[in-house]
């Protein structure tokens, strides 16, 4: 049986609370502001992206920079465009003719408050805009610059994040093998994980062996959080979770093959092998290992199960 985490320390909950408030003070300013009160597209953008949320996935590219030796300030602006890229996917992925979603991280979705077409917008919006922050970084050399937006966008597209709800979609309605799950899991949830820590890796210009430590990190949060989604919407009302949930109903997800008490205990591999090559990456006890403890150990508020 795979050694349980232990609770994240206070210190480390309080550098990664000062970091998240931090991640939401720099996106509240790069987020354009809307023209004016009918300006539903630019309103749509800053709500859906500034609702409350984890912040895993900047933290996931701070906190690692931070354990290679590097300050987190001059990276702050590419933890906000993952976040971006983050919400413009929740924008689509909570569409009727995606997951068709009415409830996110405790709010209506865009779609119900807005509209289809200001949601579908207000994606493609929050994608350029993204790409155009980690483009402006001034202060990093510009090879650095394109080699940051090629990581961004080889996890938004058709290795990433469009195939992996492409392939939810079209194959999850019919029986599939754990592997194939998996492989859809990694490609929907996985990637902007893997994304936010090649970014760091490329920023403090670790070598190929910490890189690789760092990606098999993600690799491991991400089934283990898709895991974790799945649990919730099988186990927890909507009322406590934050969003819809039921909705992998008739689904094939690794909780319908496996059953939740096993998906349970293939959740906590995956935790025990993302320790040990965030231990192999960064050494024992780093702020990976502290923020995993806190986002899968530590209890949070019922709006924070969001994703």
């Amino acid at each position: 049986m795979p050694t349980p985490l232990h609770a994240a320390s206070s210190p480390a909950l309080q550098q990664v609370r000062l970091l998240r408030s931090q991640i939401d003070q720099r996106l509240g300013e790069l987020l354009p502001p809307p023209e004016h009160a009918r300006d539903l597209v630019g309103i749509a953008m800053r709500e859906g992206t500034l609702a409350p949320g984890k912040r895993l996935r900047p933290l996931l590219l701070l906190l690692a920079a931070r354990g290679l030796g590097q300050p987190t300030g001059p990276l702050l602006d590419l933890g906000c465009a993952l976040e971006m890229v983050h919400a413009a996917s929740l924008f689509l992925d909570d569409l009727p003719c995606m997951d068709d979603a009415r409830l996110r991280r405790g709010q209506p979705t865009v779609h119900v408050r807005y509209g289809e077409d200001v949601a579908m917008l207000g994606a493609v919006a929050l994608l350029s805009h993204a790409f155009r922050v980690v483009a402006c970084q001034s202060h990093l050399d510009p090879l650095l610059r394109t080699r940051l937006v090629v990581a961004l966008s080889e996890s938004v597209g058709t290795d990433g994040l469009v195939r992996g709800q492409f392939h939810d979609l079209h194959d999850g309605a019919q029986p599939r093998p754990a592997e194939a799950i998996a492989v859809s899991n990694q490609l929907k949830t996985g990637s902007l994980f893997t994304a936010a820590l090649d970014m760091a890796v490329l920023a403090a210009g670790a070598g190929a062996a910490i890189q690789e430590a760092l990606q098999a990190f993600g690799t491991e949060l991400g089934h283990a959080f898709q895991l974790m989604d799945d649990l919730i919407d099988a186990e927890m009302p909507t009322a406590l979770s934050g969003k819809d949930t039921g909705k992998d109903r008739g689904k094939s997800t690794l909780v319908t093959l496996l059953g939740a008490p096993a998906a349970r205990q293939q959740l906590a591999r995956h935790l025990e092998q993302a320790e040990a090559h965030a231990t192999r990456a960064l050494g024992p006890g780093s702020d990976l290992s502290q923020l995993l403890r806190m986002v899968f150990v530590d209890q949070p508020a019922p709006a924070a199960h969001a994703a």
